[in-house]
């Protein structure tokens, strides 16, 4: 009985988690959508604009292109919206633990972050399009070229958390929380940590397929790449991916960099506000959509703004080179601070 209670309750949280990350990510598109619009003295659409277009893509037929195959080409948006919703069970959301904190770790996260870009390689591949196919070869190579610098963050705070934190287990976002990273660093390790954080920024970026980092889709070049074949429900569950990838994304940087509530301290400053348990979730709740909404004006609305669309070769000297530098030199700070050395 206790079994069937746990999977109803695991079923549950899943469905409440993905819910809310899709209205979530759909809102802060139109947050991004708007923003970007006024950087560039446009009035920009509405901010419910993004439920507008699911709607309008869930009512429409998915065509099927003549030379696609129809089972990888249709599966192809399910298998990423849902990796993308597992990944949330693996972090914790400002005062919520993770759902399946116990049951995985970086690790685990790391490999399901790779399988919504090969879901849209393989999608692409699939549809016969010759601009999918460009797009499809590009993303394949962006997606080489990101994971990179994104592992060398993780598994160099893996390695610091063994030593400074050894009872803790060192892959988990739980230790994160218990332990944050900015109160075990001296100065050097807080510059390391400082680039650390600056280099995930622009991985994010990459992540999430935007501007400058919009090379697999480029409407100018290759008519949408990737999803130059995609429409109706198919096209709409990949939107979807896409807005909870807004949400994810920054939430992993929560996690390793800022994993602080607010509730704490407003207790500690304001000691006669009334505070009890749900209301402290509450604040605590919108503190973190606040996090992720400020990292996503950050990484994706001034980007896309700021920047004009880098070329594939550029995309990957800025990984591999400039960034893989950057953080060889913020692996050796930290590692100099927490061995004692600096």
């Amino acid at each position: 009985m206790c079994e069937l209670c746990t999977l109803l309750a695991g079923i549950i949280g899943t469905l409440v988690l993905g819910i809310f990350a899709i209205a979530f990510g759909l809102s802060v598109k139109g947050i991004d959508r708007k923003l970007s619009a006024r950087m560039q003295w446009r009035i920009g659409p509405p901010l419910r604009q993004p439920f507008r277009d699911v709607r309008k893509l869930l009512l429409k037929q998915s065509v099927l292109p003549k030379n696609a195959v129809p089972w990888i080409y249709n599966s192809a948006p399910v298998i990423s919206l849902a990796a993308l919703i597992s990944v949330l069970l693996f972090l914790p959301i400002g005062p919520v633990p993770a759902l399946l904190g116990a049951s995985g770790d970086i690790i685990v996260v790391l490999y399901l972050l790779i399988i919504p870009g090969i879901a849209m390689i393989v999608g692409g591949f699939s549809s016969g399009s010759p601009f999918a196919s460009i797009g499809a070869q590009r993303e394949m190579v962006l997606l080489i070229s990101y994971e990179l610098p994104l592992s060398m963050i993780v598994f160099t705070f893996a390695w610091m958390y063994s030593i400074v934190a050894p009872s803790l287990p060192a892959l988990s976002f739980e230790t994160f929380g218990t332990v944050p990273i900015w109160s075990v660093l001296g100065p050097a390790g807080f510059i390391g940590a400082t680039i650390f954080l600056v280099v995930l920024l622009i991985v994010t970026t990459g992540e999430m397929a935007k501007v400058p980092f919009d090379i697999p889709e480029a409407e100018t070049e290759i008519a949408e790449g990737i999803f130059a074949e995609y429409s109706g429900r198919n096209y709409a569950l990949f939107y979807l991916a896409d807005a909870v990838k807004m949400v994810v994304l920054p939430a992993i940087i929560i996690a390793i960099f800022f994993p602080y509530n607010l509730s704490p301290l407003l207790s500690e400053y304001f000691p006669n506000l009334p505070m009890s348990d749900w209301v402290a979730y509450g604040v605590d709740i919108l503190f973190f959509m606040l996090k992720v909404l400020l990292i996503d004006i950050v990484a994706v609305t001034f980007m896309r703004t700021a920047f004009a669309r880098m070329k594939i070769d550029q995309a990957v000297r800025l990984y591999w080179f400039h960034l893989f530098t950057a953080g060889i030199i913020a692996m050796l700070l930290v590692a100099a601070d927490v061995m004692g050395v600096l």
